[in-house]
């Protein structure tokens, strides 16, 4: 399935394109994922969700690509559920361009997905990565705002290089079912809507029938 969100950080192009660079910078603001490894192009790591009281573990790899003229970022991910037989890949494209605000992030995903959360269908799963998305987001700004001045060259290859020598701590879950259920309520609320509307029009006829 194809998803599109969109998001604004307070930075200038410039800026908002170098932290982007930064990968050990910016996946720790994803919710519910962590970064183990990261050689160059290539990374590794972990990802977990949680549905109701079931939890999913997923550890994957990726690579990343970049378009420094069109200010494009092209990732290009996989994982298996660490105890189950689900899976996910991903193609996800992000473009910055400049906004009022900022920089305006457009992120573009071509998801196939295996498993427990292929049960929600296209429109829940956009609208819970809405939701996903504005939380990395907040976390992007929170990052911008904590940062400082810029790490130098010297010690972002030693961040790097940390990656290498262990994994992270295991991420917390984030929870798919209750970010789902606002939706669920939202698309429920017009059926039950009709269905109130139809028991006071019963009701109104019944009292006229008596009298």
């Amino acid at each position: 399935m194809q998803l599109d969100h969109a998001f604004t950080v307070p930075a200038g192009l410039d800026d908002a394109w170098k932290l982007f660079q930064e990968l050990d910078r910016v996946a720790p603001c994803m919710p519910g994922a962590v970064l183990d490894t990261l050689d160059d192009d290539s990374f590794t790591g972990r990802v977990k969700v949680k549905v109701g009281a079931v939890q999913m573990s997923y550890r994957g790899e990726g690579t990343v690509t970049r378009d420094a003229a069109a200010r494009s970022m092209f990732l290009d991910l996989s994982g298996s559920e660490t105890r189950g037989a689900g899976t996910a890949s991903a193609r996800v494209t992000a473009t910055l361009s400049t906004a009022a605000a900022g920089t305006l992030v457009r992120v573009r995903t071509d998801l196939d997905i295996t498993g427990r959360p292929a049960q929600f269908g296209r429109g829940i799963m956009t609208e819970v990565g809405d939701r996903i998305v504005q939380q990395f987001a907040t976390r992007l700004e929170e990052l911008l705002r904590d940062a400082g001045p810029r790490p130098s060259p010297a010690s972002t290859t030693s961040a790097a290089q940390a990656l290498r020598g262990g994994p992270a701590p295991e991420p917390e879950a984030i929870d798919l079912g209750a970010a789902a259920l606002p939706v669920l309520l939202r698309k429920a609320a017009a059926p039950a809507a009709a269905a109130l509307f139809a028991v006071v029009v019963i009701q109104l006829l019944r009292r006229r029938t008596r009298g």
